[in-house]
């Protein structure tokens, strides 16, 4: 144990108290307490994730002793107590319900356990800048069986795997590790030298040689786009792989991720299936924001308050540039081909062009407003609301053509982003203040982009995709939705036939076909179709969400129909006038017309790092 270590004043000892009624036990020994009386918080949001959560919520019961005897602990607030004045040391201890699966929270069952620290550790107030050490317990467990534990926070004692101490830096640094524990599948690999790991559970039989392989491939090619070395001494991915789930969330030196256990590849599958490029492009998205998030970082997050809102505008930045690299790193990188990245392209455009939210919120409102909208959607966000991932990333592209046609060539966005690293990359930057990156991409590039700028951040104007893509070389083709199932990306078979279009999504709710999202100045929409409304019958025909397609594909186009749906226990009759479907599913293609110089800038583009 190093010296800095021995002289910790701080120490968690975390226990997983109870599989089944998913509790665990911290106790946080404080060697020296504040002599007016010890504050003690628990953060209400943690960073990555722009939502207030309460963390504190999930306390079930909180005391502190001294010398073995009670000391009063006062609640000030949701999150925070006042323990009494002490003499000696202070022992805090807390019972936390751990039933959220989610990335951002602490689960606890008989299978496994994870928690981020923003759960578990209290923060101890004017002692953030000590170092800790955490001591991480095994749970009770049946005879022969074992589980092992991960996280990147580094190690005091234990092999790899073992439960035992660990220890953090301050507190900023003891959050920034989550812990993933029980029968862990574990594979090393090293990209650009540094060592890397991932950490499963859920999932053992996956091919853990192609999963080695190809995870090694892309994050060589992160740590060469931005120069070696890696900024991190290692890196460990922990992965939960389960029936149905998505999720991610970036650390300094780890990423937590969900997947479904069917998207990683099996032994003998000899291709990049939907589901398989869906998990390597989370991956992807959450490994690039070690650089993008984690270390360039929006001023406004630097020393941020978790127990209140960080507003920024920046947001698109930091998400939206990263969703961009998370797919087009899978091109470069070699795990897609060409078509598969096309095919990615073309389903994110659909899925722009279909949110009408994008006429009502600009970018940089998106990015400002997560707290109240992104992370809180409601039945009507698609209509009101744009997403600051999406519409980013399409930014993000279009920013890329457009700096790589103007500068002929001599310039991309990889150059900005490699100028934004040795600018904004270190240890103690003071982060990206609002205009930092405009003005250092300008810098860069030698160009006027404010009006670039304006538009595509200030303006509810869709960035000008089809006339930068055609100078690449690549066609963007619209057409209507041929199905509930088509989310774009590949051309359609029904191209000429009009097809019809109500404008409300369905979903059955314990044996209900409920309506939850009526499309802005869709057909229901204009009919009086509300969100929430029960659909009975269509047409004169029972209707559920297993027949439903099939129904409106049989209404003529322009044509009247009837509906009847129940709300609030009363059967109303409606009638709507079907319309046809809207030309907003793009799929591309490359120009086979293309000319020599459109192809060097699609190759160029597509292909390097220049």
């Amino acid at each position: 144990m190093n010296s800095s270590v021995s002289q910790t004043t701080v120490v968690y000892h975390v226990r997983p108290r109870s599989l089944g009624a998913h509790l665990y036990e911290v106790t946080c020994h404080i060697e020296h307490p504040d002599p007016e009386g010890q504050v003690l918080r628990l953060p209400a949001w943690i960073p990555g994730s722009y939502l207030i959560r309460d963390y504190a919520r999930h306390i079930v019961r909180i005391d502190a002793t001294s010398d073995g005897e009670r000391v009063g602990l006062r609640k000030l607030d949701k999150h925070s107590w006042h323990a009494a004045p002490v003499a000696g040391a202070l022992l805090v201890t807390a019972v936390i319900y751990a039933a959220d699966s989610s990335v951002r929270g602490a689960w606890l069952d008989g299978n496994s356990g994870f928690f981020n620290g923003v759960c578990l550790f209290l923060q101890v107030s004017g002692q953030e800048q000590d170092s800790y050490v955490v001591h991480i317990d095994p749970p009770e467990l049946p005879p022969d069986t074992v589980w092992q534990l991960a996280t990147s926070l580094p190690r005091l004692t234990g092999a790899a795997g073992e439960f035992g101490a660990f220890h953090a830096t301050g507190y900023a640094d003891l959050i920034d590790h989550p812990v993933l524990m029980g029968r862990l599948t574990v594979i090393d690999f090293e990209a650009a030298g540094t060592p890397h790991a991932l950490a499963m559970i859920g999932r053992e039989d996956a091919d853990l040689s192609r999963l080695q392989m190809d995870l090694a491939r892309l994050c060589t090619w992160q740590i060469d786009f931005f120069g070696q070395p890696a900024p991190m001494r290692s890196y460990l991915f922990l992965l939960r792989a389960v029936a149905e789930g998505y999720g991610g969330l970036e650390h300094r030196a780890s990423s937590a991720l969900i997947c479904r256990r069917d998207d990683l590849p099996w032994q003998g599958a000899d291709d990049t299936d939907a589901g398989y490029r869906r998990f390597l492009g989370l991956a992807s998205h959450e490994y690039f924001h070690a650089w993008l998030v984690k270390r360039i970082r929006p001023a406004e997050f630097v020393g941020a308050d978790l127990s209140r809102e960080a507003y920024t505008r920046q947001l698109w930045i930091f998400e939206g540039i990263t969703s961009y690299y998370d797919e087009i790193a899978l091109l470069r990188a070699g795990l897609i081909t060409q078509e598969q990245y096309l095919e990615l392209l073309g389903r994110s455009l659909t899925k722009l062009y279909r949110t009408s939210g994008r006429r009502h919120q600009t970018l940089e409102d998106a990015s400002f407003d997560a707290w109240i909208k992104f992370y809180r959607p409601d039945e009507n966000s698609p209509n009101t609301t744009v997403s600051y991932y999406l519409k980013g990333s399409l930014v993000a592209l279009a920013l890329d053509l457009e700096i790589r046609l103007r500068s002929d060539g001599t310039c991309s966005l990889d150059a900005v982003m490699r100028a934004l690293w040795r600018e904004f990359g270190g240890e103690d930057s003071r982060g990206l203040t609002e205009g930092d990156f405009e003005r250092l991409a300008e810098q860069v590039c030698g160009l006027d982009l404010k009006a670039f700028f304006h538009q595509n951040l200030r303006t509810t104007v869709d960035p000008p995709l089809g006339i930068l893509l055609a100078q690449f070389g690549v066609l963007l083709h619209m057409r209507g939705q041929e199905s509930e199932s088509d989310a774009g990306g590949v051309s359609g078979r029904r191209q000429g036939k009009p097809l019809p279009w109500l404008g409300m999504k369905l979903k059955n709710m314990n044996g209900r076909t409920r309506v939850t999202q009526v499309v802005d100045g869709g057909p229901a929409q204009l009919a009086g179709i509300s969100a929430g409304d029960e659909l009975v019958a269509l047409n004169g025909h029972p209707a559920s969400t297993d027949n439903f397609e099939a129904l409106v594909n049989r209404l003529p186009v322009d044509g009247k129909c009837s509906c009847y749906i129940f709300r609030d226990q009363q059967l109303m009759s409606i009638t709507l006038r079907a319309m046809p479907a809207p030309r907003d599913t793009c799929y591309l293609s490359l120009d086979p017309q293309a000319d020599a110089d459109a192809i060097v800038r699609r190759d160029s583009w597509l292909g390097s790092n220049a």
